[in-house]
C-alpha cells in the first residue's frame, strides 16, 4: 500500500501467473468479498444472535464494531507490511487468520468469545484488503489495470449490499452461525487458488524502518474511544453503574466510572500520536501516517467526509435491522430482502454515475449523493412506527442507496486527484482507514442514542398500562432495552403479554426514529463538508 505504484515489482508478461492473470483475479475478488461481506451480514443475524446468545445491546454493538475497529487500526500498518515481506504471502495468511476467527465465531458459545473472534475476524481481514489492491496494481498493467481496479471497487460496492440479504437467507434457513460458516469453504477455495495462480510482488524500494510507537498510540486511542462511546451505557458516563471486570482486573474507584478514563486516553493517545508522527516527520523517519496529506484540500475535506458518512451509513443500518425484527416482526430474510433496496438504489446510480460525473464533475457528484442520502434518511425516520408497512419505507431506503451510490463511487477518486503518485498507496489506506473508524464510532454512537432512548420510551409507555405492578414494568423495562427489543418476538406468543408487546413496539419505533434523526445529521455534516471540496477536481 506504500510507495509508488510506478515502481513495484510488476508480475513478468510470461508464465503461469500470467496465463492465469484473471483467475487470480477472480481470487483475489473471492477474498475481498468475504471480508466486504462480514462488515454487514452480521446486521440481520444481530436479534438472533441477542436471543440466542443472551447478550445486551453493548455486546451486540461490539460484534459489530470491533471488526470495523480493528480492521481500520490496522489497514495501513500491514500495507505496509506486505509491501516489505510479499503481498501475496499476507494474503495468504490473512485468509488462514479470516477464515479461523470465522470457524471460532460460528461455534461461538457465548458473546465475549464471538466478540474476541470478530476482532481476529478484522485482523484477518485488515491483511487480506490492503494486499489485494497491492497485486492487482502488480500484476496487471494499461487498460487491463483499469479494468481489473473498476472489477475490484465493484466488488466492494455490490458485497457490501448483498451482505444483509445473504446473512438474512442463512440465518432464516440455517442459523446465524452460518453467517460465519460460509466463509469456511469460501475462504478455502481463494487460499488454494491463491497459492497456485497468485503471483508474489513486494517494493524493493521501501523504506526500512516501522512507527511502532505511532501504531500503538492510534491503536490503543480508537479502542479507548470506542470501548467509551459503546460502554457508556452500561458503566455509566460519569457515575458507576455497574461493576467493571476485565480477566483479573477490576476497576478500583467507586467516585467515578471508567467511561470518563477511557475517552481521556483516547483524547491523550490521539494527541501523541498526531505530535510524534509530526516529529517523525521532521526527522525524516518512517511514519504510519503522513499527516502532510492533510494539507492538500481535496485529500483532507474529502477524508473527513468519507468518515462523517460512514459514521451515519452503517449505524442506520445497524438500528434498522434491530427494528424490522423487534418491531415489526420481520425474519432475518425479510428484513435483508427490504434493506435490498438499499442496493437497488447503489445499482441504479451506478449506471448513472458515468454520466453524471462527465457532466457535472466527481465533486458534483459525491454533492448530489450526499444530498440524496440526506433526504432518504429524513423521509424515512417520519415513517418508523410499529405499524408501517415495509413498502412505505422502500421509496427512502432507494433513494438512500442511489445516494450511497454516488457518493461513494466518486469519494474515492475525488480524495485522490490531487495526491502525489508516490504517495497515492499511504493515500489510499489512510482514506479506507477514514470510512472504518467512521463505521466504527457510528454504530457506537447510533447505537448508544438507540438503547438510551429505549430505556426512556420503555419506561413511559409500560407506565400507560393499568394495573401494571411497578416491579414488573422495572423488569420489562430492563429486559426490552437490553435486547433492544429482540425480547420482543419471544414475548408476542406469551399469552397475556399483549400490552407489554404493544408498548415494546412502540418504544422501539419511537427510539429507531431518534436514532434515524441522528444518522442524518451526521450525512448532513458530510454534506456541508463536500460542499467545500475544491472545484478543481472535477474531470
Amino acid at each position: 500500500m506504500d510507495g509508488n505504484p510506478a515502481s513495484v515489482d510488476v508480475a513478468p508478461k510470461t508464465g503461469r501467473y500470467y496465463k492465469f492473470r484473471w483467475l487470480g483475479m477472480a481470487l483475489l475478488s473471492l477474498g475481498v468479498s468475504l471480508i466486504i461481506v462480514d462488515a454487514t451480514i452480521v446486521n440481520v443475524a444481530v436479534p438472533y444472535i441477542i436471543r440466542d446468545l443472551g447478550i445486551n445491546l453493548n455486546d451486540a454493538e461490539w460484534i459489530n464494531s470491533i471488526y470495523s475497529l480493528v480492521f481500520a487500526a490496522l489497514l495501513v500498518s500491514v500495507g505496509k507490511l506486505g509491501d516489505r515481506v510479499g503481498r501475496k504471502l499476507i494474503f495468504l495468511l490473512g485468509l488462514i487468520v479470516f477464515v479461523g476467527s470465522s470457524a471460532l465465531a460460528g461455534l461461538a458459545p457465548s458473546g465475549s468469545l464471538l466478540i474476541l473472534a470478530r476482532l481476529f475476524q478484522g485482523i484477518g481481514g485488515a491483511m487480506i484488503l490492503p494486499s489485494t489492491l497491492s497485486i492487482v496494481n502488480a500484476t496487471f498493467r494499461g487498460k487491463e489495470r483499469a479494468i481489473a481496479f473498476g472489477i475490484w471497487g465493484g466488488i466492494i460496492g455490490g458485497m457490501a449490499a448483498l451482505g444483509p440479504l445473504l446473512g438474512g437467507w442463512l440465518t432464516t434457513s440455517l442459523s446465524w452461525r452460518w453467517a460465519f460458516y460460509i466463509n469456511l469453504p469460501l475462504g478455502a477455495i481463494a487460499f488454494i487458488g491463491g497459492l497456485l495462480f497468485i503471483a508474489e510482488s513486494r517494493d524493493e524500494d521501501i523504506r526500512p524502518g516501522w512507527d511502532f510507537t505511532g501504531f500503538v498510540l492510534l491503536t490503543l486511542g480508537l479502542l479507548s474511544l470506542v470501548f467509551g462511546l459503546i460502554e457508556g451505557q452500561r458503566y455509566g458516563w460519569w457515575i458507576p453503574q455497574q461493576k467493571f471486570d476485565l480477566l483479573s482486573f477490576s476497576w478500583p474507584y467507586d467516585s467515578v466510572s471508567p467511561i470518563p478514563v477511557a475517552i481521556l486516553i483516547a483524547a491523550l493517545c490521539i494527541t501523541l500520536f498526531l505530535l510524534v508522527e509530526r516529529a517523525r516527520i521532521r526527522r525524516g523517519d518512517v511514519v504510519l501516517a503522513d499527516l502532510r496529506l492533510f494539507r492538500i484540500p481535496s485529500f483532507a475535506y474529502g477524508n473527513a467526509t468519507a468518515l462523517i458518512v460512514s459514521l451515519g451509513e452503517f449505524g442506520i443500518i445497524f438500528v434498522l435491522s434491530l427494528f424490522l425484527q423487534g418491531a415489526l416482526g420481520y425474519t432475518a430474510f425479510r428484513a435483508g430482502l427490504l434493506l435490498l433496496g438499499v442496493a437497488g438504489g447503489s445499482f441504479v446510480a451506478s449506471g448513472l454515475v458515468p454520466r453524471v460525473a462527465s457532466r457535472l464533475g466527481a465533486r458534483r457528484a459525491v454533492n448530489l449523493g450526499m444530498a440524496l442520502e440526506g433526504i432518504g434518511i429524513f423521509t424515512l425516520a417520519p415513517l418508523i412506527y410499529s405499524q408501517v408497512s415495509g413498502v412505505r419505507l422502500l421509496p427512502s431506503l432507494i433513494i438512500y442507496g442511489m445516494g450511497v451510490g454516488f457518493a461513494t463511487s466518486q469519494l474515492t477518486s475525488v480524495i485522490l486527484a490531487d495526491v502525489p503518485t508516490a504517495q497515492s498507496g499511504q493515500a489510499s489506506g489512510l482514506q479506507s482507514t477514514s470510512r472504518q473508524i467512521g463505521s466504527a464510532i457510528g454504530i457506537a454512537l447510533i447505537g448508544t442514542t438507540l438503547a438510551s432512548r429505549l430505556g426512556h420510551e420503555t419506561a413511559q409507555q409500560l407506565s400507560q398500562i393499568p394495573g401494571l405492578p411497578s416491579a414488573t414494568k422495572d423488569r420489562f423495562v430492563d429486559l426490552i432495552s437490553s435486547t433492544a427489543g429482540q425480547v420482543l418476538t419471544t414475548l408476542r406468543g406469551t399469552p397475556g403479554s399483549e400490552a407489554i408487546v404493544k408498548a415494546g413496539e412502540s418504544a422501539l419505533s419511537n427510539a429507531t426514529g431518534t436514532a434515524a434523526i441522528v444518522a442524518g445529521v451526521f450525512v448532513l455534516l458530510g454534506f456541508i463538508l463536500s460542499l467545500r471540496l475544491p472545484a478543481s477536481n472535477e474531470s
